[in-house]
């Protein structure tokens, strides 16, 4: 009996040390199956620079070379990398680079969002440019035309009024315009670049050598690409050209003339040399960060 009791005193003990360690098991289980384990931090999402691929989508495509515009190649490459993923940008094509085969992609990812005219013309707006980076990148220093404003009877924008604004700040005299924007086909001499936001002509017939200059030279500072025009270079009176550099709104042929800007370029057909006034070419909103 004696033999049984112990023995069956050994078997009870180990009944309760396999009871504890299946306790302690299922307690660390449940501790496992309760406490999240922690998870590996997620990669920040690149960050596209809007201000730097407006600018690189206007200077590319007019460069002679494969040059990337300074400041812009990871921007520009996030959105180019988002086009390949959209199955609208061959991968040859990503490389930083906003010539007119991303200009293409980029037009046609705006009319798959239903974007048609200024909105669908290839240089990225705030709109389509937040879309696309959903999950793919995030959008900083965003820029836009903001709304439609009235001026010496002529339509344009609230950007290219601000710019025109501190040009007579400036010069501490008020400006005229002759024409305005959105005005397509308004006048066939201007060869469409009125079409879109952001370009006007400004009335300086009777002003001084001097002055004509002095008013190309306060547009250009505030961010304007500028040219004098006189009548030997056109069918046109003497005005002043200005397209508002990095204006979303720019039509097509406005875009080139600021990427001829950039390049030393007069804007007009004959790509002569600039014939302004020369001066550190500036954005609208690096004019602003400076003052």
């Amino acid at each position: 009996m004696k033999t049984m009791v112990r023995t069956r005193g050994a078997v009870t003990g180990m009944l309760a040390t396999f009871a504890v360690l299946g306790c302690l098991a299922l307690s660390a289980m449940q501790a496992s199956a309760v406490t999240p384990r922690p998870m590996p931090a997620a990669a920040a999402l690149p960050v596209v620079d809007m201000e730097a691929v407006v600018l690189a989508a206007q200077i590319d495509p007019r460069r002679a070379d494969n040059t990337l515009t300074p400041g812009a190649k990871d921007s520009v490459l996030a959105v180019e990398r988002a086009l390949q993923a959209c199955n609208l940008l061959d991968a040859r094509w990503v490389d930083g680079y906003f010539g007119t085969t991303t200009i293409a992609a980029y037009a046609a990812y705006q009319r798959s969002l239903g974007y048609t005219g200024l909105a669908a013309n290839g240089l990225p707006g705030a709109g389509s440019l937040t879309t696309l980076g959903q999950g793919r990148f995030t959008v900083t220093r965003v820029i836009g035309p903001g709304a439609r404003v009235q001026r010496d009877g002529y339509v344009i924008d609230s950007r290219t009024q601000a710019m025109l604004t501190e040009t007579e700040r400036l010069l501490g005299f008020r400006l005229v315009l002759s024409q305005g924007s959105y005005n397509p086909g308004g006048d066939p001499t201007s060869a469409g670049t009125h079409d879109g936001g952001g370009v006007v002509d400004i009335n300086i017939d009777g002003l001084s050598a001097d002055t004509r200059t002095a008013v190309a030279r306060a547009l250009r500072q505030v961010g304007f690409a500028a040219w004098i025009r006189n009548p030997t270079q056109g069918d046109w009176p003497w005005h002043i050209h200005a397209a508002a550099i990095s204006d979303t709104d720019l039509s097509t042929q406005a875009q080139n003339q600021t990427g001829d800007y950039y390049l030393g370029f007069n804007g007009l057909a004959n790509h002569g040399p600039d014939d302004g006034p020369r001066i550190p070419i500036q954005t609208w909103e690096d004019y602003q960060r400076a003052h």
